[in-house]
């Protein structure tokens, strides 16, 4: 039996939203001349199950292309400059590999980002896919991310398991989309969540999925 467990990774196994606020502002000063947003509007603003993030970001009703450029031109420098593993997550990850998990990323953020990150951090090794929202036609809520890491694994719903852990209602949706466990990370970005499963702390994990 295979047993799979796939993280989201903003808000759930790193803290990134220092860097994402940074980068974001740049954006909105450079580009638009707006007064800068603080971490906890943009978390909340991200975090939301509907919303218009150009809008609420740069006050336009879709991302223009001169604002994605230079927000991914200045994130890409800006993404390692303070990001850090949530308290519990490299032992988390260390437990599971020692109990023959295997693990994967799925993030709505970009692949280059993702790794480049999780690479700073020391634990990109330590996945077997680390895929982000370029790669697919649809990110999550839609299931397409969650299938292609299963299809990776020759994933049998009749003989193995998998979970997917995010902190967000749309982590939740793609787990269900894709017809497999989810859990509710309520550590990082978002403390209030709604799931039937909701944990508080990263080593809550290894009494679920044990």
């Amino acid at each position: 039996m295979k047993k799979i467990v796939i993280f989201d990774m903003d808000g759930t196994l790193i803290d990134s939203k220092k860097d994402i606020t940074i980068s974001i502002n740049y954006v909105r000063k450079k580009n638009h001349n707006l007064p800068a947003l603080n971490e906890e509007f943009i978390v909340e603003a991200i975090n939301m199950e509907v919303r218009n993030l150009p809008k609420l970001f740069y006050n336009t009703e879709i991302y223009e292309d001169e604002d994605r450029a230079l927000f991914e031109q200045h994130y890409k420098e800006q993404c390692i400059q303070n990001p850090y593993l949530y308290n519990g997550i490299l032992e988390l990850l260390q437990e599971l590999k020692k109990h023959d998990f295997l693990l994967s990323v799925a993030t709505n953020a970009p692949t280059l980002f993702a790794k480049t990150m999780l690479s700073h951090l020391n634990v990109a090794d330590m996945f077997e896919v680390i895929i982000g929202a370029d790669k697919v036609k649809a990110s999550k809520p839609d299931p397409e991310m969650l299938r292609y890491i299963l299809n990776f694994y020759n994933f049998d719903a009749s003989s193995d398991i998998a979970w997917m852990i995010g902190d967000n209602s749309k982590d939740i949706q793609s787990a269900q989309n894709a017809k497999i466990n989810a859990i509710f990370a309520a550590w990082g970005f978002s403390a209030h969540g709604e799931h039937n499963i909701l944990i508080k702390n990263p080593k809550e994990v290894l009494d679920i999925v044990l």
